[in-house]
Formats: C-alpha cells, sequence, structure tokens
C-alpha cells in the first residue's frame, strides 16, 4: 500500500492521519466533503481509501456502496457509531474494515498492515468451489445453486468462500472472524451468527436442511 485516500470531514483529525501516515513513507490526499471524496475515489487509482461515515454532502455508506460496484479498491471506515447495526452498516456496503474513534494511529497502521496481508494471499489455485449443487467461480466472484444465481454481499461471498474451502472442519466464531474479518477486527462474534443466517437465507432451499450446520458449543460446519 502506497497512495491513501482520507475522505474525513474532521479538518484536525484528517491533519493528524495525513502526518502519521506521510511520516511512515505513504502518500497521503485528503477529501472533506462527501461528493468531492466520492469523485477522488471513482477517479483516483488508490492503495487504501480511509472513509469516516458520517460526512456532508454524502455519507459514508453511500460513498462505499458507488465504489465497490466498480472498484475492489480495500475501504476502512472510521466513525465515532460503534453499535453493532452501525459496523453490521459499513461491513455490509463493502467496507473491508471498520475502525471506531477515538482510535490510535498505531491501531490503524495494525489494521492496514493487516488489510495488506490479506489481500497479499496467494489465490486459491481452483477456479471454482463446489458443495452438491452450490458453485462459487471464484474469477467472476459469482453463486449459483442449479442454475439460480445468487446475489451475495462481499461479506456474505467472503464468509461462503471460507466455509467452502475448509469443508468438514468445524469453525469457531473467533476462527470465522480472523479469517473472514481480520485479526484485528473490532467487531464481535455475534456478526458471525448474523452473517451466517444472511448467507443460509440465501443459499438454503426451504424444506431442505442447511448446507451450513451449527455445531453447539463449538461453531459451524459444512459437511460434505
Amino acid at each position: 500500500m502506497k497512495n491513501i485516500l482520507v475522505i474525513e470531514d474532521e479538518k484536525n483529525l484528517a491533519r493528524f492521519i495525513e502526518l502519521e501516515l506521510q511520516h511512515e513513507g505513504f502518500v497521503v490526499t485528503l477529501s472533506y466533503e462527501g461528493r468531492d471524496g466520492l469523485q477522488k475515489a471513482l477517479n483516483g487509482q488508490w492503495d487504501l481509501i480511509l472513509l469516516d461515515l458520517m460526512l456532508p454532502g454524502l455519507n459514508g455508506l453511500e460513498i462505499c456502496r458507488r465504489v465497490r460496484s466498480v472498484k475492489d479498491t480495500p475501504i476502512i471506515m472510521l466513525t465515532a457509531r460503534d453499535s453493532v447495526m452501525d459496523r453490521v452498516s459499513g461491513l455490509d456496503s463493502g467496507a473491508d474494515d471498520y475502525i471506531p474513534k477515538p482510535f490510535a494511529i498505531e491501531e490503524l497502521l495494525a489494521r492496514m498492515r493487516s488489510l495488506s496481508r490479506r489481500i497479499e494471499k496467494p489465490s486459491h489455485t481452483a477456479s471454482f468451489l463446489q458443495m452438491k449443487d452450490l458453485i462459487v467461480d471464484l474469477e467472476s466472484h459469482s453463486v449459483k445453486r442449479g442454475d439460480t444465481p445468487i446475489e451475495l454481499t462481499k461479506r456474505e461471498y467472503d464468509l461462503l468462500v471460507t466455509f467452502l474451502k475448509n469443508i468438514n472442519r468445524v469453525l469457531t466464531r473467533e476462527i470465522l472472524l480472523d479469517l473472514v474479518w481480520g485479526y484485528e477486527s473490532v467487531v464481535e462474534t455475534n456478526i458471525v451468527d448474523v452473517y451466517v443466517r444472511y448467507l443460509r437465507n440465501k443459499i438454503d432451499r426451504p424444506g431442505e436442511d442447511s448446507l451450513i450446520q451449527t455445531i453447539r458449543g463449538a461453531g459451524y460446519v459444512m459437511k460434505s
């Protein structure tokens, strides 16, 4: 990661982040307003976007959705709002991580390193993953069950791929947080339950057993 876009309306905080990241060798561009930030995000080539949730002109969730619809640029959301549903909304809109204010610059740098490691992991050698008639195409990021396409959010897709890469392995909530959200993520383990429920609602068929089974007291598993 080298080129960083910071979209933050608190100018003192934005300047502080800029100076600290520049000290670490990053090239930083600032934006203080939602629509200007979106334009910069879409028109520039960025290695990372640090995005505030509450912005004048256009909020961070909408910016994240619009950027994610055309780009895979990593996004870390910055916000003073720290409820579980705020985190879910931020992550569900396509953010890769979420850090509540106030935060220490060391924590932000750790999150950036963690995200960079996840991005730089070598891709899986198989071009698709399959469980029964559920198929995930890793190149196109498309999902279908039988002949029916399934629309997933980025987080739901990442969670499904994690299960498919660990068939017959019981995954605890902590492991899933690590693999899908990242070790340094501040989200609680109950968010895993929320997203498993979302995923089941989309990939399961009425009247049939869920493809993702709950192991009471342990976690979740996909069994072949």
